[in-house]
């Protein structure tokens, strides 16, 4: 029984050891979550692309079920592209780590939709990790390294 946790332990080491949460120029991540709160309660999902060390631009998707803006149901779906600065670096954190304050610019469905937010992600392993945002919009979820 000691050799096979060994073993598992060994297994689940080495797949963590390369996880790095922001690479820079290149790095492509996409987040799949849950919105807790902000222009109403639903699911997201975001794509960013990495231009350099510091700055990533994307795109996403929030589909709301309750809580619309305004009451509105027109207001169901907001589709935003949005820009991050990315901290890893500049604040020497873990490479599993990577926070990032960035804002979302978009269409909530017949409205105009602005947002700010900070951003937190941890890879346990080289392609799966945990998001958390928060700000104008609130989210949890997985986020995956491509």
């Amino acid at each position: 029984m000691k050799k096979l946790v060994f073993m598992c332990m060994l297994i689940f080491w080495g797949a963590t050891a390369n996880a790095q949460a922001w690479t820079g120029k290149g790095d492509q991540k996409v987040q799949l979550g849950l919105n807790a709160w902000g222009y109403g309660t639903g699911v997201t999902g975001t794509y960013d692309y990495g231009l350099n060390k510091l700055i990533s631009v994307g795109a996403g998707a929030n589909a709301y079920f309750g809580g619309y803006k305004n009451n509105d149901k027109d207001n169901r779906v907001f589709i935003f592209g949005r820009l991050n600065f990315h901290l890893r670096e500049a604040l020497d954190l873990p490479e599993k780590l990577d926070i990032y304050p960035g804002v979302n610019l978009g269409v909530l469905g017949k409205d105009f939709g602005i947002g700010a937010h900070i951003g937190a992600r941890y890879f346990f392993t080289e392609k799966i990790g945990v998001f958390a945002e928060v700000g104008n919009n609130g989210s949890l979820g997985v986020s995956i390294n491509l």
